[in-house]
């Protein structure tokens, strides 16, 4: 079972609900790894206190797995090493990121088992020509090796829609553990809500939102699902988002903002309603919608790049940039939402991120 493959820390963490930064990749002018501020980024999150990170996924860039490339290892590697290196206290949530066809993508959930990672996120992208039960059999052998977390990504950026069958047979599968719901619409986040609320193993599963367009309000929400006469509910418990790669300091204080609001049952205050339109409007400029989400990586390149952490925005795919009009967006988002950024955190702390832990 997935469960007794998980530490029993890291289930009650999970299921409690936690900030979980999908970490972006550092390269120098020669688009080549910065094994120092790398392991900066992931020294970062942790000093943030987000409950875990997710590596080797969308903003980690797909293209390091590709030959010439070949940095999946290295990027897994060196994160779980800053983890150890912290001896942390508490829970931290290792999550590697999985896909491909099913050889590539169980050669993939093995590495990340045999570095300690804790749990797969297993995106469907690049399979648009499956069938959804080829892809619930390709989860099912993932499964096998390492505790799955879920992935609806929305088709704009090369995910698919899902049915609600397909959800619903996802989430019989012995092993998954979580699902991260990124479809960027209501519908589709309902038909996940829906299908888990109807599996038998829907205690076994939480969610957490990847909508980075409503991230205080999927937060927010309880979800109580008609299932077969009695009242199911269940709460998006956490995030794990790219968007939280950067101002993740703010993103860990507003989710336990959140959490007492649920806890004490109290009426949504309707200044969280607000920022969640602030929250969304600053991903708005990080992510670039207005140009298809070209710009997306690069967007909290700059970011991280304005506050020292990154020495610049740039990717392994050079055609990979800021999209025009962005820059100026991003100016206005920090001008406009100062109370959202973690500038000032960082600044502090810039420094011993930077340097070489003692042996």
């Amino acid at each position: 079972m997935a469960e007794q493959r998980l530490k029993a820390d890291v289930v009650a963490l999970l299921r409690e609900g936690t900030v979980i930064p999908a970490h972006p990749l550092a390269l120098n002018a020669e688009r080549k790894l910065d094994e120092r501020r790398q392991r900066a980024l992931t020294r970062y999150y942790i000093d943030s206190g987000a409950g875990g990170m997710a590596v080797a996924v969308h903003s980690t860039q797909f293209e390091i797995r590709d030959k010439g490339v070949n940095l999946l290892e290295t990027v897994l590697r060196m994160a779980a090493e800053e983890v150890e290196k912290a001896k942390l206290s508490r829970p931290f949530i290792k999550i590697a990121g999985i896909c491909g066809p099913t050889e590539q993508a169980v050669l993939e959930a093995k590495l990340a088992a045999t570095l300690g990672y804790d749990l797969g996120l297993v995106s469907m992208g690049g399979l648009q020509d499956w069938s959804e039960e080829q892809l619930i059999e390709r989860v099912k052998q993932i499964a096998e090796m390492i505790p799955v977390f879920g992935f609806y990504l929305q088709p704009s950026v090369g995910g698919r829609v899902l049915s609600y069958d397909f959800w619903k047979a996802f989430a019989e599968i012995p092993g998954v553990m979580a699902i991260k719901m990124a479809p960027f619409n209501r519908y589709q986040t309902l038909d996940v809500v829906r299908a888990v609320c109807h599996a038998s193993r829907r205690d076994n599963i939480v969610l957490y939102t990847g909508n980075d367009d409503n991230i205080v309000a999927d937060l927010l929400t309880s979800y109580k699902i008609n299932v077969n006469g009695e009242t199911v509910q269940k709460d998006i418990v956490g995030g794990l988002l790219g968007h939280w790669a950067v101002w993740t300091h703010k993103a860990v204080e507003l989710l336990e903002e959140i959490k007492q609001v649920r806890k004490n049952k109290e009426q949504i205050p309707a200044e969280l309603l607000s920022r969640n339109i602030q929250v969304t409007d600053s991903n708005a400029a990080f992510f670039d919608p207005a140009h298809h989400f070209d710009g997306c990586i690069p967007g909290i390149h700059e970011v991280l790049r304005r506050q020292g952490l990154l020495e610049g925005r740039w990717c392994l795919n050079p055609d990979e940039e800021l999209s025009p009009g962005q820059m100026e967006e991003i100016d206005r988002v920090y001008r406009d939402y100062p109370h959202l950024h973690d500038d000032e955190f960082v600044k502090q702390n810039l420094e011993k991120w930077l340097s070489k832990y003692n042996k």
